[in-house]
């Protein structure tokens, strides 16, 4: 995830734009594969088109912030990480979050581009929470809460709120 990121915060990644960029797509074939009429390019794909910043809005909500989407995805990444302050605690966990984000945003853009295979942004939600739940389990073995309180309140259960 952390070379996905990398690769994300740099435009290193094969999106459709990058890809006609080096003659190996032809134009036509250059439109977000969530047929929404926009290039793919990495700042459309992760924060402008309609259904994957959707997923975005969902992970807010379900935490519990506030946060306005920005233009480009440093910002995107800086604001999210920031936005229930600047304690180590709260950015360390806001960084899994967000990578997980953009690990399944990336994941359903490939599955939609050689799978042809459509999974609903809400499903892609609860990936998120079971992915980190499960990845802040094995982190910390003395991890209290369950699946069900990790769903309704994530913020009480990583020690954050």
């Amino acid at each position: 995830m952390s070379i996905l990121a990398w690769r994300l915060l740099q435009d290193r990644l094969p999106t459709k734009i990058n890809l006609l960029r080096r003659s190996i797509l032809q134009q036509d074939a250059a439109r977000c594969v969530a047929r929404c009429d926009h290039e793919e390019t990495a700042s459309h794909l992760f924060i402008h088109c309609d259904l994957f910043n959707s997923l975005w809005q969902y992970i807010r909500s379900w935490l519990g912030v506030a946060g306005a989407d920005h233009r480009n995805i440093g910002d995107h990444f800086l604001k999210f990480i920031h936005c229930t302050g600047y304690s180590k605690r709260r950015i360390s966990f806001l960084q899994l979050i967000w990578l997980l984000g953009v690990w399944l945003v990336w994941n359903e853009r490939n599955n939609r581009f050689f799978n042809n295979i459509q999974t609903p942004i809400i499903q892609i939600l609860d990936k998120v929470k079971s992915h980190s739940y499960w990845w802040l389990k094995a982190k910390n073995v003395m991890f209290l809460y369950g699946f069900q309180r990790w769903w309704s309140d994530p913020m009480v259960c990583s020690g954050i709120d």
